[in-house]
């Protein structure tokens, strides 16, 4: 599965941070929030399709699960596409899905058909459009990056405040078929975020080294060799752990309020409050997470978030009313948005740039695999027990875990990198990708002392973006 990378981000590239770079946010921004909105919006046309197919809401349930297993479990289709062909085309294609199945969902005749369309294709095309837009983002923001991340993240909340209004607006004007008609086309906006994804240019070759130059550096469509980093299979350990219990307080703090005798919209309001706290929680923690003090340290401050997060979930199975369920929505919309920007700066942080495109896929692939184990584990154990504490306890118990394995196998087995310019970083992954390719130690040289000649000589083109005919639109 050898291949010449498209758009592979080369080695001596600085990221600008910031000019082209803000576009490339922007298109994040909008791709995040319709990825994680997107499967929880649809759910208010779950009546609308109850009703039309004779179905139950189980039945429904399934077009937002399938969506979320699209998202997660292709992580590695994505890899090898946007390793094989490069970030803009793959995107290009994926909104063209996520549009095309929502249309041709609108036509369908049973709720199979929907699972196909609404599910599976549209849940494919957003996929191909999330993770190439957050390779792009590591590329385009390097010391801006902890903010850049908590920006884009911030589009998920945003979005889903946005999206269930309209939905049911759209429901009760037009109905399932004429909302998911209308999502459809609103879809089509995907594509011009997957326009904005322009490659950086990479450093001109001098004539004195053209020739060794030329030898394209070969790799494998998806990098495995991530497992060989210490750091990256905590990290994915700790994940997988904690997506199996994050995801379930949202899940059942509405059925949680009933419960207590209140009122539909007086318990949906709950979510409402979570997502607006979470809105601007996300971005305060990427500012936070950029300090100069706090980035070396950023995967302390994660497992932080999480270990806050789970003593929130320990906190609210203790909640006997509504007010305490609101405080508990609070602390968690805080928590949660804290996670949620920075649970991707990290794994960059990690694995760096040249491997984050294979590391994000296998890494959604291992959250695919909890994601669609939690929550329903979460409903049985309710239905086994009758008693909400007990989902709450078991879901800040998972949490707290991942955040200990994070943070304790950081501290005890992985070792100090000393801190080095990041041009210094850039050579060193450039000489180590070719010497894992077999290539002599003089073509190793001569690549180093090109890129830092290229950086001393000509720093003002460091970071400009060019457009040429295989990712052009």
């Amino acid at each position: 599965m050898g291949a010449v990378v498209a758009d592979d981000g080369p080695s001596g590239v600085k990221a600008p941070d910031g000019g082209w770079g803000w576009a490339v946010l922007f298109g994040c921004f909008i791709i995040t929030g319709f990825s994680y909105a997107f499967p929880k919006a649809v759910s208010v046309f779950f009546k609308e399709l109850i009703r039309e197919f004779g179905v139950g809401y189980s039945d429904t349930a399934w077009i937002s699960s399938i969506l979320l297993a699209m998202l997660y479990g292709t992580g590695p289709l994505c890899s090898v596409c946007v390793n094989r062909f490069g970030c803009r085309p793959v995107m290009l294609v994926g909104g063209l899905f996520a549009s095309v199945g929502m249309v041709i969902a609108s036509f369908c005749t049973s709720i199979v058909q929907i699972y196909l369309t609404a599910g599976v294709i549209t849940g494919l095309g957003l996929a191909l459009n999330f993770q190439p837009s957050l390779i792009m983002l590591n590329r385009y923001f390097d010391k801006r990056r902890p903010l850049a991340n908590g920006l884009s993240a911030a589009g998920s909340p945003v979005f889903l405040c946005a999206l269930s209004p309209l939905g049911q607006i759209l429901q009760h004007e037009y109905g399932w078929r004429g909302g998911f008609l209308i999502l459809g086309g609103m879809l089509l906006n995907c594509c011009v975020c997957g326009a904005l994804m322009r490659p950086l240019e990479p450093p001109k070759r001098s004539e004195a080294t053209k020739e060794p130059a030329e030898k394209k550096v070969k790799k494998k469509l998806l990098d495995f060799s991530v497992f060989k980093d210490g750091g990256f299979v905590i990290y994915t350990l700790a994940a997988s752990i904690m997506v199996l219990g994050l995801f379930v307080p949202p899940v059942f703090v509405v059925s949680y309020a009933k419960d207590l005798g209140y009122q539909d919209t007086k318990a949906a309001f709950l979510l409402t409050i979570l997502g607006f706290i979470d809105i601007f929680a996300r971005p305060i923690c990427g500012m936070v997470a950029g300090l100069k003090w706090v980035r070396p340290r950023c995967v302390y401050l994660f497992s932080f978030a999480m270990i806050f997060n789970g003593f929130t979930d320990l906190m609210g199975s203790m909640s006997v009313d509504y007010g305490g369920l609101v405080v508990f929505c609070i602390f968690f919309g805080i928590s949660y948005g804290m996670v949620g920007a920075l649970q991707f700066e990290v794994l960059m942080a990690i694995v760096g740039t040249q491997k984050f495109s294979s590391a994000i896929g296998l890494v959604l692939l291992a959250e695919a695999m909890a994601v669609l184990i939690g929550p329903p584990s979460a409903g049985k154990l309710l239905d086994a027990t009758g008693r909400y504490m007990f989902v709450f306890i078991i879901a800040g118990i998972e949490v707290t875990t991942s955040a200990l394995v994070l943070a304790l196998g950081n501290f005890f087995c992985i070792k100090k990198k000393s801190e080095e310019p990041q041009t210094k970083e850039e050579a060193a992954e450039r000489e180590e990708l070719n010497k894992s390719e077999d290539k002599t130690p003089e073509d190793a040289k001569v690549d180093s002392i090109e890129v830092e000649q290229f950086l001393k000589e000509e720093p003002e083109k460091n970071g400009e973006v060019v457009t040429n005919p295989e990712t052009c639109v």
